[in-house]
């Protein structure tokens, strides 16, 4: 990802990555979850002093015996570089306000945590408010799962004035994966803004791929294979390779992504989208299968577990259906696979129409995407030509000659999906909802224009 770094700050990052540990400064770190821990622990292993705070103390005792200092409460915490990876904006607004002057003169505050733009740009109005004006807030959330957070390979999608993003530079570089750093202009608000456009994506991918591997356990496909047939094809996606392997295991506790955490993601979209009358059909739909998930008492629960959403048995025990001796597994696979083309081709479109609607730039929208948890297949090969033709009214500019690839074959390709699965009884949330994406198109004339003119669904001018 293009940074707007100098040259300048690149060795100021290098000086620090070089320095001996006893010279490099010590990093307060409140919010010790998953990602948080992860975080943490990668800057101890880089040599820093790291003080750690976290409201459940096993979590400061575990970052105390993997090297880092145990803070004793927020105060403690509070250096001249503090990073805030708590969960929501009311935890993040303890730990910054709960002691106005716990931060000394002069601080580096990075804002990791996903949270909406407008929250951060309410924090930066009440450091102002509060005479610190001093403090250099920098807007970065984060995305890659904790595998990514405890290797220091994390995608950061950072905001702020000039001074905090040099200031605060050489610690992102630290967190992140040297290629996964964007650097969003717009000042404080535009980071979260990506985030948000980002998490439009992570929110769809999860469910799609319960709902892929719920469509497969259904079908009595050989799970572990369909699960490979996923990942090697214009199918697959960062969320179902990352969640699938857990849903083959069936080991939904401890979590590693609590399904609270995507539920609260998918919130601060759809709360934005309501709020300025934007229609995310995909993302709502998550939401709502998510506020079902909670309901049934596994919102704690790692995410992978919404499989049992679409199963009446778990999958390890799932049982041909009579309905399924007609059928044959090379053509189920391909259901399955259609299912999850045609959900993540939605995907992108419904991502990239909100990215413009926020006024991010597109085209580090699409590099931060292929390169974060959001990113797929069908996001990397459609994505470019969405943008580049999102803004053409014209249908001549999408009509295709050999009829391959368009909405009236994405049609014809979801529906049989939609069909099948309603012969073994399984619920297709996202599937519905992208095939009716597909038969507005359809409906308006655009059935012989090429699939990624669906994302002109979303044009007011259409």
């Amino acid at each position: 990802i293009a940074t707007t770094g100098s040259s300048s700050l690149h060795e100021t990052y290098m000086t620090y990555r070089m320095m001996p540990t006893t010279q490099k400064p010590c990093i307060g770190f409140v919010g010790l979850g998953a990602m948080g821990f992860g975080m943490a622990t990668n800057l101890v292993k880089l040599g820093y002093p790291v003080k750690g705070f976290d409201v459940y103390p096993p979590t400061v005792q575990r970052f105390s015996d993997a090297g880092g200092l145990a803070a004793s409460s927020l105060a403690d915490a509070a250096e001249m570089y503090c990073i805030c990876m708590v969960a929501t904006p009311a935890q993040v607004q303890s730990a910054l306000f709960g002691d106005k002057k716990a931060l000394p003169k002069d601080a580096t505050l990075l804002l990791c945590s996903t949270t909406p733009s407008v929250y951060v740009q309410s924090v930066q109005k009440e450091l102002t408010r509060e005479g610190r004006d001093d403090i250099s807030l920098v807007d970065c959330p984060v995305s890659g799962g904790a595998i990514r957070a405890a290797e220091g390979t994390l995608s950061i999608m950072a905001a702020g004035s000039d001074k905090a993003i040099e200031t605060a530079k050489f610690l992102l570089e630290e967190m992140s994966d040297t290629s996964k750093l964007a650097i969003v202009p717009g000042g404080i608000g535009a980071g979260s803004d990506m985030k948000m456009a980002h998490q439009v994506l992570a929110a769809i991918h999860i469910l799609a791929a319960n709902e892929a591997m719920g469509l497969a356990s259904r079908l009595s496909l050989n799970m572990p294979q369909a699960r490979e047939s996923i990942v090697n094809s214009e199918a697959w996606s960062f969320m179902h390779e990352n969640r699938s392997p857990r849903m083959l295991e069936e080991k939904y506790t401890p979590p590693t992504s609590a399904l609270t955490i995507i539920l609260k993601d998918a919130g601060i979209v759809t709360s934005m989208a309501r709020l300025q009358r934007f229609p995310t059909p995909l993302v709502s739909t998550a939401e709502q299968v998510y506020l079902s998930g909670l309901s049934r008492g596994i919102g704690p629960e790692d995410d992978a577990g919404l499989i049992r959403l679409y199963l009446s048995e778990p999958s390890s025990q799932s049982v041909s259906s009579p309905k399924r001796a007609r059928r044959d597994s090379v053509s189920d696979m391909k259901l399955v696979i259609s299912l999850l083309t045609g959900i993540h081709l939605c995907a992108a479109a419904e991502s990239i129409a909100f990215a413009d609607h926020l006024g991010l730039d597109l085209s580090q929208f699409s590099d931060v995407v292929n390169s974060a948890a959001g990113g797929s297949w069908m996001f990397r090969d459609r994505g470019p030509r969405m943008i580049a033709k999102y803004r053409k009214h014209e249908k001549t500019e999408w009509i295709v000659r050999d009829r391959l690839n368009t909405i009236e074959s994405s049609v014809d390709s979801m529906s049989a999906v939609i069909q099948a699965a309603r012969d073994v009884d399984c619920p297709l949330y996202l599937g519905n909802a992208a095939l009716n994406i597909l038969l507005t198109m359809k409906h308006k004339g655009w059935d012989e224009c090429t699939d990624e003119s669906v994302v002109k669904f979303w044009d007011k001018q259409m």
